[in-house]
């Protein structure tokens, strides 16, 4: 099997390396350098709590090949199974994280509720104020910077052909299936996977595949190094966007947080977004909620990029609903980074076995037939 993996992002990057331990022959075209798109924006959660339950099969997953990813890339990518902690402080996200919980439960993860004297006793320093929080003991982070850059090193190993700084100009498909003519050159293959992200709904447009999809940019940022003493990776469960803050601290001490900050539309043709320092107030005050000492630290770098959020936030995954030869993974809503070694591996066996062990119905394209 001959495949074009079109865009260079952990989706794309996994879904090759994948691809190619399964001997498929594999071209991998990114429009700008590996990795600098959707993942190097990413906060680096490796989270499975709060996610669409039908995202959890998939999650678990993904989960394991975190595990194994420095044996498997040859590389340390910095995952670490530092456990993720969601604070809660009002009665009424308590029962949001409850029910969840117990959804959750039936579908194979388990959440410890822990009272305020266990925050307290085991996370010193985390939302004084909070009334519960739910924990997650393996789940964690891991290092957007690398992990892209990783799976794409592998991968060329396995054989793969990296065409990055390609400006893709057109794309078409015949019965021999696809060619794509790019500032580097035509390149021809059977299949085609459309891992382009916040462009991903632009590709599959011209396949007769409509998605409702709006590229968004998150507000994100680091502080200075300080003593390295929180392990977990700390949200919150909240109803209230203003205070949907999260944060971690990385083993050199910085501490990177996002959220609260409403995400700002992206002009595709540009393709990125910019941090806007007049949402950082709003945005350090509810990280401060869970976070306090935050308040005294100094910020030393904001950014932002590009993500692609579908209307009903779960991503597009599959096969074309019009077109034979054709697959996608993009549109994964702001939540990917966990997501990537799963999608990466589950596309692999679909493309090359015609069947995936992990249920991904509920991701198929033709689920917007009609209605966009």
């Amino acid at each position: 099997m001959d495949v074009i993996v079109l865009g260079g992002g952990l989706m794309g990057t996994a879904s090759a390396y994948f691809l190619a331990r399964r001997g498929a022959r594999v071209r991998l075209i990114e429009r700008h350098r590996i990795g600098t798109g959707a993942t190097v924006a990413s906060f680096g959660n490796i989270r499975r709590t709060g996610r669409h339950l039908s995202q959890l099969p998939l999650a678990h997953r993904s989960l394991k090949l975190w595990g194994e990813a420095e044996k498997m890339l040859g590389r340390d990518v910095e995952f670490r199974a530092t456990g993720h902690i969601r604070l809660i402080f009002d009665e009424a996200s308590l029962a949001d994280m409850r029910a969840y919980a117990g959804a959750a439960q039936r579908w194979g993860l388990e959440l410890e509720e822990l009272g305020p004297r266990e925050i307290r006793s085991r996370f010193r320093g985390l939302g004084p104020e909070a009334i519960s929080a739910s924990f997650s003991p393996h789940d964690g982070s891991g290092n957007p910077r690398l992990i892209a850059t990783a799976f794409a090193q592998a991968a060329h190993k396995l054989g793969v052909e990296i065409v990055d700084d390609a400006k893709v100009d057109t794309i078409s498909h015949t019965d021999a299936g696809f060619r794509i003519v790019s500032s580097k050159g035509a390149f021809a293959a059977e299949c085609l996977l459309n891992t382009t992200g916040a462009w991903g709904a632009r590709i599959a447009a011209q396949f007769g595949e409509e998605v409702p999809l709006e590229a968004r940019g998150p507000q994100m940022g680091v502080t200075e190094p300080l003593p390295h003493r929180i392990l977990p990776v700390v949200g919150i469960w909240t109803r209230d966007k203003d205070y949907g803050a999260y944060l971690r601290q990385v083993e050199r001490g910085n501490i990177v947080f996002g959220g609260a900050a409403e995400r700002v539309p992206v002009d595709l043709e540009h393709g990125h977004a910019k941090a806007d320092p007049m949402r950082l107030p709003l945005q350090l005050r509810a990280v401060a909620r869970l976070l306090p000492a935050i308040g005294k630290v100094t910020v030393i770098r904001t950014w932002s990029g590009c993500e692609g959020y579908v209307a009903d936030m779960l991503p597009v995954m599959g096969q074309s609903a019009t077109t034979p030869g054709l697959f996608h993974a993009f549109g994964f809503c702001g939540h990917g980074f966990q997501l990537g070694p799963g999608v990466g591996e589950a596309m692999a066996e679909l493309m090359t076995a015609g069947r995936c062990e992990t249920p991904i119905d509920d991701f198929r394209i033709n689920r917007f037939a009609g209605a966009v």
